[in-house]
């Protein structure tokens, strides 16, 4: 049998295969050869790691950036925020707004925009708050979707496009929302009450109203007026003018460079300007609902004092030792004052009602 098979391999026309273990070898280590393994990956990187477009149905996005006093944070920033825009498919502008600084800011401001064109600029000769930055950088931005950030590297430019795609589900105002803040002791705790006040009385329930990370609707700053210090209520105002407002959790970073230019004179000055956005956003055009109210019950509150004791007094109880006969005068006197003027508010905004003023929405 043995003998068949050696004759059967060499028969005339057959060909004994001839074994070469160099050929073998190097066909059992074809899919190790060099390189392969690393084509491979990198062809798979390149499809499936590619920044994802994010499709926006905005045209233009304009980026606010006040600042004072940031020129270690600048550069970093800027690269930060061209890497966060590149996936997404929307041309934008960088309006850097230089509130005053006495460092070198403005000549590294400069020089970015000397290298890129999307990158702009405008600088105060002095300090004049962060309010005041904001709204000068409205009156420069050409987008119809316009962000506001701070230049302290605390807010993450990444947050862009989250906030872009919350605006995009038809809101007219996102605001950001420092879940987990990496702020001293006391910012922090004085943040939580200020926020929490201004909750309560506004009405509006968001967590954070002076996060520096924004999203607006172009229509939204057009009508809306910053001064003082009154950009911590740009969620108030927008609501009170008619705007939806909504508000997602963003990254917060701890500050790299610098100071904060957090003060206690800020806590009280924000209290301040809470009023303030509270009565011009609910009394304005409305005077005597503000001004009656607390004349009236400061009115009610000294004549039931006073009924009281003037029933004493007839009663044949002295009141030449109570205190409270003065107190009772003093407020039937404040509250006429108060009613007073109410009605002088009310007679100066009949005259003064302008059909401008009104926000048209759409229009048939």
């Amino acid at each position: 049998m043995e003998e068949n098979k050696a004759t059967e391999a060499n028969e005339p026309g057959s060909t004994p295969e001839k074994h070469d273990p160099e050929q073998n070898d190097s066909q059992a280590k074809a899919p190790y050869r060099k390189g392969y393994y690393y084509n491979r990956r990198r062809k798979y990187f390149n499809k499936t790691h590619q920044p994802r477009q994010e499709k926006i149905s905005f045209k233009k996005l304009s980026v606010v950036v006040p600042l004072f006093n940031e020129e270690e944070s600048l550069t970093l920033l800027a690269n930060e925020i061209k890497k966060a825009l590149r996936p997404v498919e929307i041309s934008y502008e960088v309006i850097f707004v230089d509130d005053g600084s006495t460092d070198g800011s403005l000549k590294i401001i400069k020089e970015m925009c000397r290298q890129d064109k999307r990158f702009l600029y405008v600088s105060f000769r002095k300090n004049y708050g962060k309010s005041a930055a904001l709204q000068i950088g409205f009156r420069q931005v050409t987008g119809d979707v316009v962000v506001t950030m701070d230049a302290d590297l605390q807010d993450d430019p990444n947050e862009i496009p989250n906030l872009l795609k919350k605006l995009d589900e038809g809101f007219d105002l996102v605001s950001g929302w420092k879940k987990k803040r990496y702020d001293p002791f006391i910012k922090r705790q004085s943040s939580k009450f200020f926020n929490f006040v201004t909750r309560l009385m506004s009405g509006i329930k968001i967590h954070d109203f002076n996060c520096g990370l924004k999203a607006y609707r172009r229509e939204v700053i057009d009508n809306i007026k910053v001064y003082g210090e009154l950009h911590r209520y740009m969620p108030v105002l927008a609501d009170w003018e008619g705007f939806t407002v909504a508000e997602i959790p963003v990254t917060h970073h701890a500050r790299r460079y610098g100071k904060t230019k957090f003060g206690i004179s800020r806590f009280f000055k924000g209290f301040i300007d809470l009023i303030t956005v509270i009565f011009s956003t609910r009394y304005i055009k409305r005077p005597m609902h503000f001004f009656g109210f607390l004349g009236a019950l400061s009115f009610l509150i000294g004549l039931i004092l006073n009924a009281v004791l003037t029933y004493y007094w007839i009663t044949g109880h002295s009141l030449s030792n109570r205190p409270m006969l003065f107190l009772g005068m003093l407020l039937i006197i404040v509250g006429i004052q108060l009613f007073s003027v109410g009605l002088l508010g009310e007679m100066l905004v009949r005259g003064s009602v302008d059909e401008k003023e009104y926000i048209i929405k759409d229009k048939g």
